[in-house]
């Protein structure tokens, strides 16, 4: 029997209770949040009492970003197993941290929630890459985008030294790992980084492309101005091409097609200029075991003493560069051109605001 201790009850942290709670060998010993909540586990508001508590075996982290290392490190000298959410950490230097805690520790499991991966689209889309059918990718375009109400500016998420990003690290942070996912790194980065809508100390867009030594290229558009909720993930091959539209959520707001993802497959490419695709399929999925996969083989790889083979420490550290160098690419590039523009922008967000008939979006 593994014994979980939740930390962090939001919503991840009641996904994962749920997913737990419904394995065979697996029990939800203890859960921890700041706010008082009424739970089937005991319940406290300090983290510690599950990290001390030894009949606790494996921990879930469900917090904000800028708690994830110290949580992850005190959990493994503790001598628990550790399943933490995304992001790792909130810079290059914090997963180096959870690195020498986890090498401390080497009988330890420790995995980071990169549930995307697990999407059947997905899956499906890898399959098909790495069946070499297909050829090799030549590039891939992901837009990725929600919209935020005036509540957000309020929230921890909406500050730099509480989530060490805006939506880069909140949702295109996904999207460029399943990048990674397809391609494995990249080494040149071009980016640019706005906060001109909310004017806050994060980015609400970032516009950023890839290069590998391959020469495959990567855009990527991470937005929260995206009014209408969007996932869009494209990947052109060179026999044929893999689109991704809507990938599936709690509020199934990134989805067409009545709520389902659907997976685009194209092959037979033909000459140009009336160049097309004979064949072209259409595959739709409506349920979104993501989550219940990512647990159920954190579980497996504990109780069979294997290694994690998704959102291991590799992944983190190489995901953690990439989004390093977005940051400091468009830094580079832009700062005196954002302070340019920072009293137009206090100045529209001010008013924005203000306007008492706003509606929010979400």
């Amino acid at each position: 029997m593994i014994n979980f201790g939740i930390i962090g009850y939001g919503k991840m942290g009641k996904i994962r209770e749920d997913i737990i709670g419904n394995l065979p060998n697996c029990t939800v010993g203890m859960i921890c949040d700041s706010v008082e909540t009424a739970t089937n586990a005991p319940f406290t508001t300090d983290p510690n009492n599950i990290l001390q508590n030894a009949d606790i075996d494996a921990v879930c982290i469900c917090t904000p970003n800028f708690m994830i290392r110290d949580l992850v490190v005190d959990s493994l000298e503790r001598g628990k197993h550790v399943l933490c959410e995304k992001p790792p950490g909130i810079s290059v230097a914090q997963v180096a941290d959870m690195r020498r805690a986890a090498e401390r520790n080497p009988s330890l499991k420790l995995k980071f929630g990169f549930n995307h991966r697990y999407h059947d689209a997905i899956m499906e889309a890898k399959e098909q890459v790495d069946s070499g059918n297909y050829g090799d990718i030549l590039w891939m375009r992901g837009r990725y985008g929600k919209s935020v109400s005036n509540d957000f500016i309020r929230t921890w998420r909406a500050k730099k030294e509480l989530a060490g990003g805006g939506i880069l690290m909140d949702q295109g942070i996904h999207m460029l790992d399943l990048f990674l996912m397809f391609t494995g790194n990249f080494d040149e980065v071009k980016s640019f980084c706005s906060s001109d809508y909310w004017g806050l100390d994060i980015e609400d867009n970032v516009f950023a492309m890839f290069r590998n030594g391959k020469g495959q290229t990567a855009s990527l558009h991470s937005t929260m101005t995206q009014w209408r909720h969007l996932f869009s993930l494209e990947i052109f091959l060179e026999e044929g091409y893999m689109v991704i539209n809507g990938i599936l959520s709690s509020t199934r707001s990134y989805t067409d097609n009545f709520g389902k993802e659907e997976l685009t497959i194209a092959k037979n490419r033909t000459m140009a200029p009336m160049a097309k695709h004979s064949r072209e399929e259409r595959f739709m999925y409506d349920k979104d075991y993501s989550f219940i996969r990512e647990v159920t083989e954190f579980v497996n790889c504990v109780e069979n003493d294997t290694p994690i083979r998704i959102g291991t420490l590799d992944d983190a550290e190489k995901l953690m560069m990439l989004v390093d160098k977005v940051y400091r690419n468009d830094t580079w590039n832009s700062v005196c051109s954002r302070i340019d523009r920072t009293a137009t922008s206090i100045e529209r967000v001010a008013t924005r605001v203000a306007r008492t008939e706003f509606v929010p979006l979400i």
